[in-house]
């Protein structure tokens, strides 16, 4: 099926769930379908209009619902819609403000920083945000002028209710006969194109944050942008001949200008541009790196042949390799006034994309944005800085307002997006296939949940699952996991089992009073612990602890994956780092088992790891700790390591990965908790399905999702991806 079909889900979510459901799927909305094959556009209110009326109705007069917790089982519900998530082309439609054009800003309106370049409108000249008193404001290095305009004004909701009273009211339709006719703004109406059926909704005016920005969206075009320039992609970069006479007509930058040779045009080389052999070694680089199990799909079959250039990157791939990977790769290709700018933009991403936030962090990342974008502006030329990059500048402001962006992005959604084109079976009609297998699929929910003794998606285990252990008095005897592939067994000298034994004892502080004389009778647990091991111990390849899977060196280097890292903390601020040896199980008196990790220990002095730009490299070629290489199973935090190449082949970048606890992930009884975005499990089938969980709940109620599907393989797509 290769149609040009958008269709426009609308999906409501409650946020009175518990944070870690109520972005499953099992608990989103479909309660809009808008139907296709083109886009509503300006027409858009026209199908809210049911959907504005049940939340008008909701809010006022609110609904009689039954809970057993009141003593006549009724009570008057009333909801509230927070804001909206989706795409920045959808949020034109909903908004009324217009995304194109130089005041594309919904943030900054009429004083968006823009100028006309060469076939485009570039969104440039952001040293206006700093104070009127900063060096930087006079620079000609940006754009040839002084800058003396006053920082962009911040527009109040009585602002833009001001500004709404003077846009003209539309008629909807497509025939000419029938508002189709294309009408020019006047000035006075700025970007607006209308005033959203939102502002019917009494509490609409009040709301501060309406639509959210979407981090997700926006990361994957800052991403592509640097990846397209600096890797001189020919279809996505920003470098163009354009952009180089761009340079020219402003009057700056002369070294970049183009010059004739002869009869050739000749582009000079570009210091933010990798060369060809630092491309194939960035490449190559991110071809050799291997993640942990479900922490993201398989880059290396992304990277093309000839080791030129990155194709088909999903946006989770992007979150990853902005994150992760790239203030990796480019540290050696690039100058060190390029790559500390890159990495401080990579940073932020980061810190924004944490499950908790500070809003003294955000207010400091706020300032530092506006630096960070003078440095880029410096770096790259006008052409490079589109709307998205721009957008960048206001996500630190919605977090403040909004809290942890995972529960304002478009992650959750895009994978229900997946689900719901997973229904089509007759592609003459979309629409009908996908009302139909919704309804189905939620009489099957509702059912399931009264299943207890057949297996469905609520009590089927994880994956990578533990189980349920026995709760011992002794902690060390709790240290158990689930063990995967062959077992061997393996006879330990006296030295070995020795340390083992010391180790196994020096970590039990349940033992302290009995060192006191201070112990109450002795128990079953304590005569097994007293007594010695066997000689002979079970062995395994790989083990599940605490919901993470880990896997021996050995077997770890013929796998697609790494889970071979392993750290502990020290007593004090210190973190030590190696790699996972062998899984072995000790046996005790009366069937106590308890699970050790024989580990190679890294040397972790300042000669051997240096931490730079919040950077950790580490030299894999230091041993340390050979006599002390055992630690309990539960106690291993999982780590992956990258390639240095900026400091040789025996240095690895130490990159921590975050799991949920054991504890956390048994909370309630739907125990499928959503993971943080760097901790998803992806399917080479589904690249893009991305699983998020938050610390906090917030006290919102509904969530608003209206965005087309995605897949160019059945619909048209309207991302700005």
């Amino acid at each position: 099926m290769s149609l040009f079909y958008s269709m426009w889900p609308v999906v409501l979510t409650t946020y009175n769930l518990p944070p870690w459901i109520c972005m499953k799927a099992e608990y989103l909305m479909l309660s809009l379908l808008i139907p296709g094959p083109q886009s509503p556009d300006k027409d858009m209110d026209v199908f809210l209009r049911p959907l504005i009326d049940e939340l008008k109705e909701l809010w006022v007069h609110g609904l009689d619902t039954r809970d057993a917790a009141y003593e006549n089982g009724v009570f008057q519900m009333r909801a509230a819609l927070l804001w909206t998530v989706n795409d920045f082309p959808a949020r034109s439609s909903l908004f009324g403000w217009s995304g194109q054009g130089y005041r594309a800003c919904p943030t900054c309106n009429e004083d968006t920083p823009s100028m006309r370049v060469i076939g485009k409108t570039a969104y440039f000249g952001h040293h206006r945000f700093l104070p009127t008193n900063h060096h930087w404001r006079s620079n000609l290095q940006f754009d040839g002028r002084t800058e003396r305009k006053r920082p962009p004004r911040r527009f109040s909701t009585t602002d833009i209710l001001e500004q709404l009273r003077r846009v003209k009211t539309g008629i909807p339709g497509k025939h000419p006969n029938y508002g189709g006719v294309k009408r020019k703004r006047g000035d006075d109406e700025l970007n607006w194109r209308k005033k959203s059926i939102f502002y019917e909704l009494p509490y609409w005016v009040d709301i501060e944050l309406k639509h959210n920005l979407d981090v997700m969206h926006i990361e994957k075009n800052v991403c592509d942008s640097l990846l397209g320039t600096l890797l001189a992609d020919p279809h996505k970069s920003k470098d163009t001949d354009n952009a180089r006479r761009d340079l020219a007509n402003l009057g700056i930058r002369q070294e970049l200008h183009l010059f004739e040779d002869g009869n050739k045009l000749m582009k000079p080389a570009a210091d933010y541009t990798f060369s060809e052999g630092n491309r194939r070694k960035f490449c190559r680089f991110i071809r050799s790196v291997k993640f942990p199990d479900g922490f993201a799909s398989n880059l290396s079959k992304n990277v093309a042949q000839n080791d030129s250039r990155l194709l088909g990157l999903k946006s989770h791939d992007c979150h990853v390799i902005m994150q992760r990977l790239l203030p990796v790769g480019c540290r050696s290709l690039v100058s060190k006034n390029i790559w500390g700018t890159i990495v401080e933009l990579c940073m932020f991403f980061k810190q924004l994309c944490a499950s908790t936030i500070n809003v003294s962090d955000m207010v400091e990342a706020q300032k530092q944005l506006v630096l960070i974008l003078c440095k880029l502006e410096r770096i790259f030329p006008p052409a490079f800085f589109d709307i998205m990059i721009h957008l960048v500048l206001h996500l630190p402001e919605e977090a403040i307002l909004g809290g942890p962006v995972h529960m304002r992005w478009m992650y959750p959604f895009k994978r229900y997006l997946k689900r719901l084109k997973d229904y089509v079976r007759n592609a003459a009609k979309p629409e009908g296939s996908i009302a139909e297998g919704y309804v189905v699929d939620e009489a099957l929910t509702f059912c399931s949940r009264y299943f207890d003794d057949v297996e469905t998606r609520f009590n089927r285990p994880d994956r990578n699952d533990d189980g349920i252990h026995p709760t011992r008095q002794l902690s060390v005897f709790e240290s158990q996991c689930n063990s995967l592939g062959k077992q061997s067994y393996v006879e330990l000298d006296n030295n070995a089992r020795d340390k083992a034994e010391f180790y196994i004892l020096n970590n039990s502080p349940e033992l302290e009073p009995y060192l006191k004389m201070q112990a109450p009778e002795v128990t079953t647990e304590l005569l097994s612990l007293s007594s010695k091991t066997n000689m002979v111990v079970s062995s395994y390849p790989a083990c599940i602890v605490n919901g993470v899977r880990f896997v021996t060196h050995e077997h770890d280097v013929r796998l697609r994956t790494q889970n071979s890292g392993v750290s502990v903390p020290g007593t004090g601020q210190e973190m030590f780092y190696g790699q996972l040896q062998e899984i072995l199980e000790f046996s005790y008196l009366n069937g106590f088992l308890v699970v050790l990790f024989r580990c190679k220990w890294f040397k972790c002095d300042s000669k051997h790891m240096v931490t730079e730009n919040n950077i950790t490299s580490i030299d894999i070629n230091g041993e340390a700790y050979k006599d002390d290489q055992f630690i309990l199973a539960s106690q291993a935090k999982q780590v992956f390591y990258v390639a240095d190449p900026s400091r040789g082949p025996n240095w690895r970048v130490v990159q921590h990965v975050k799991h949920l606890t054991n504890a956390s992930r048994h909370v309630t009884d739907d125990s499928s908790f959503l993971n943080d975005a760097d901790e998803v499990e992806l399917s080479d089938e589904e690249d893009e399905s991305v699983e998020e969980y938050a610390d906090e709940e917030t006290d919102a109620e509904n969530d608003i999702d209206t965005e087309e599907d995605d897949d160019d393989r059945s619909y048209h797509a309207s991302d700005s991806d």
